[in-house]
């Protein structure tokens, strides 16, 4: 039992046989991949379509669990796997936990935190990433309060839309159980429910004459209807990769994608922030971007890049694999702790580059292995800092130009 995002291709590999090859059971013991071994075996093939990654990922952890098949040992025996947990409190929470136990209890506990109740679980799933994607869309669309604290008071996703401000009276509690309860809807596998639901709202509060509320229930069903999960399409296609064995992954075909920042600004004056994007190490001028720094005075650099950072995570562009900070240790300690506040699974490293500009200094947090490679090129890693350095000093002239002659 599996998903795939290109059934076609998947179902064909299962089949496949090399022509030099003859499938009989002496040949057969010395292939490499063992779901050869389970080919023989299959009496039946069923295909359950679904709308978006999101639900296939839901369908198939629902279908392990409930059908236990002999093939899928992952996922079957609730050892050290991942679960979404709806907590048990005025406002509750929805939460990746992992636990080692066949059973999880009433209550756990997180390192932030101790005894949290539970008032519903989900699972296990195998890929905590895919978990963390998948729960950064519900959440788009279904926002909730994530933190421990029974506050808004320095809640970064108050101030970016993903919190709905429970504790500061800016949603009834009635409205925010709705939301917990549309998420716990698509956990449970039921959208096509969830759809029909608020369509009905969204008759009933026109009827009333609630035209906000209607609007919010209309731009639910359309985000429900049109779920972009890219990113999670990305993930789960990392993952078949990487399980392939030896000697059957082909070429690569992933996009790594690089974001690049920097600051300009004399003494915090005309200051500016630039994003430069490179995939497979070519700039790709589309998606640059330049910001205009609007919150902060002076001359503070780090507080520049944190607002240029979260301004670029509002939108809803593609998500990086790695990004690049002209910075230091605090560069890196602010873009750490915005990521972790953010949900997101992204590498991150701080490059310092002295008065000379050569010798490149690195500070680094959660690299992977594709992106670790890419700092070891010192001489790319030097143009694309380079790039980004001229595409912010080249906005900042020009604001400086325009200032000069007003």
């Amino acid at each position: 039992m599996g998903k795939a995002t290109n059934l076609r291709s998947r179902v064909q590999s299962y089949f496949r046989t090399d022509a030099n090859l003859q499938m009989n059971a002496n040949l057969r013991n010395n292939l490499d991949r063992p779901i050869e071994y389970a080919i023989d075996q299959i009496a039946d093939i069923e295909v359950r379509e679904t709308d978006s990654v999101l639900e296939a990922l839901i369908l198939e952890a629902h279908l392990i669990k409930k059908l236990q098949p002999k093939y899928n040992a992952m996922g079957k025996d609730d050892k050290s796997f991942c679960y979404f947990v709806i907590t048990k409190e005025e406002f509750p929470r929805v939460l990746i936990v992992r636990d080692p136990h066949p059973a999880l209890r009433a209550t756990f506990s997180l390192k932030r935190e101790k005894g949290i109740r539970i008032a519903k679980k989900f699972g296990p799933y195998t890929s905590k990433k895919q978990m963390e994607i998948a729960l950064k869309i519900m959440r788009k669309i279904f926002p909730f309060h994530s933190l421990s604290a029974k506050t808004e008071k320095g809640c970064l996703d108050f101030q970016i839309g993903r919190c709905p401000g429970p504790y500061v009276g800016a949603i009834s509690k009635a409205d925010y159980a709705k939301n917990i309860r549309g998420i716990r809807m698509i956990l449970e596998g039921k959208k096509k429910n969830l759809v029909k639901k608020l369509e009905k709202e969204m008759q009933d509060f026109a009827k009333k004459n609630e035209f906000e509320k209607a609007a919010d229930a209309r731009n639910k069903v359309f985000a429900l209807k049109h779920i972009r999960d890219v990113a999670l399409i990305a993930s789960d296609e990392k993952s078949e990769i990487r399980n392939l064995p030896a000697g059957r992954q082909g070429p690569k075909s992933e996009t790594i994608r690089i974001e690049a920042y920097d600051i300009s600004n004399i003494s915090g004056q005309h200051a500016v922030g630039s994003m430069v994007v490179f995939k497979n190490n070519e700039p790709d001028k589309s998606q640059y971007r330049k910001f205009k720094i609007k919150t902060v005075e002076g001359s503070d650099d780090v507080g520049m890049m944190r607002e240029v950072l979260m301004r670029r995570f509002k939108n809803d562009w593609p998500q990086p694999d790695l990004i690049l900070l002209d910075g230091g240790k605090g560069h890196l300690n602010m873009a750490q702790k915005l990521i972790s506040e953010l949900g997101l699974v992204v590498s991150v490293a701080a490059v310092a580059k002295g008065k000379t500009r050569k010798n490149l200094q690195l500070v680094t947090y959660n690299l992977q292995r594709d992106t670790g490679n890419i700092l070891k090129d010192k001489n790319l890693l030097k143009q694309i800092m380079d790039e980004a350095h001229r595409f912010a000093i080249t906005y900042h002239k020009k604001l400086r130009g325009k200032n000069l002659l007003s």
